[in-house]
């Protein structure tokens, strides 16, 4: 009778052990399923994102250029002074010497008209052959056309400049200004001002370079953007669109910041579908698949490198912006 009652408890205690066992292993069970739903249901989309400033990407030694303006304005300055000399005509000094020039030219020719007269006297007396006599004639008719060459070059610097050389002495000095602007304006275009107040990001050049860009083949010598607001551009897949709205409650994370959240909300959503921007270089990741591109607009006072891959999820419901976990 003493065996039999100590055998009943005993199995009532195991019977009691195994029921709190199963019943602890309920409770873990509900709680895991309870807290896996809480996480599926805490967001609606997640995919890949890279970080970037909020203004995007933006994207040389120019001695010879600089030696092309001076030479330009050189050649300004030229222009400027023929055309004041065609318009002020011949100095003064250069007219006196015109003018002496004649009077010596003329003088000459007197003299040489006096000794033919006497000499043609006495050739006609007999006195001298007709040799001499035509040699001094031919002195005179020298002397006659110097003279007149004189005459008329005195006569050329005295003048006023006529218009025709004026206009042509005016026409070069404005081709010398075009030339001048358009070596000027090839100067600037070497001269690197930033379109924004920003921070560089890269440096693809350095000075004395040389630099080539075109529509087809970009070649920035910078690449700068404004920091002060980050933002990133996420690939949602085409499967999650319908689910996307403007304002939408959002976080990223990143392996390098561990569980860290930077949260941040839905700016723009994209209105085409396209290809993957970014590639999270898994072996199981496809690469064929349709995205959408979306910018998220992480919270002020966030400082994430700029490139940064990272994991994007958009909440259901702006409201649980509140519930994010921020940045610290």
């Amino acid at each position: 009778m003493k065996r039999r009652t100590l055998i009943v408890p005993a199995i009532l205690t195991v019977c009691g052990l195994t029921a709190g066992v199963i019943w602890a292993r309920g409770t873990q069970v509900k709680c895991a399923q309870t807290k896996q739903t809480a996480v599926q249901t805490e967001f609606l989309i997640a995919a890949a994102g890279r970080v970037e400033p909020s203004s995007e990407d933006i994207k040389l030694e120019n001695s010879d250029y600089r030696a092309q303006v001076e030479s330009a304005a050189a050649e300004v300055q030229q222009k400027e002074a023929e055309l004041r000399k065609v318009i002020n005509g011949a100095r003064a000094q250069e007219r006196r010497e015109a003018l002496s020039t004649v009077e010596e030219a003329r003088a000459v020719m007197n003299n040489a008209r006096s000794e033919m007269e006497r000499r043609q006297k006495l050739f006609a007396a007999g006195v001298i052959s007709r040799e001499e006599a035509d040699r001094y004639a031919k002195e005179y008719q020298v002397a006659k056309a110097r003279y007149d060459e004189m005459s008329q070059h005195h006569a050329l610097v005295a003048a006023d400049a006529r218009e025709e050389d004026r206009a042509m002495a005016g026409a070069n000095l404005q081709l010398a200004k075009a030339r001048l602007d358009e070596a000027r304006a090839v100067l600037e275009k070497t001269c690197i001002r930033a379109p924004i107040d920003g921070t560089v990001l890269r440096k693809h050049h350095r000075a004395g370079e040389s630099v080539s860009n075109s529509s087809t083949s970009p070649d920035p010598i910078f690449t700068m953007g404004d920091k002060r607001a980050l933002r990133v551009r996420v690939d949602v897949d085409e499967a999650d669109v319908s689910k996307l709205t403007l304002g939408q409650a959002a976080y990223v994370t990143a392996d390098a910041y561990g569980t860290r959240r930077f949260p941040g909300h839905v700016v723009r959503i994209g209105q085409e579908l396209g290809r993957k921007n970014v590639r999270t270089d898994e072996p199981t990741e496809r690469v064929d698949t349709k995205i959408l591109e979306t910018l998220v607009e992480l919270d002020n006072g966030i400082d994430l490198p700029v490139g940064l891959r990272v994991n994007a999820f958009i909440v259901q419901e702006t409201s649980q912006q509140a519930t994010l976990n921020p940045a610290r």
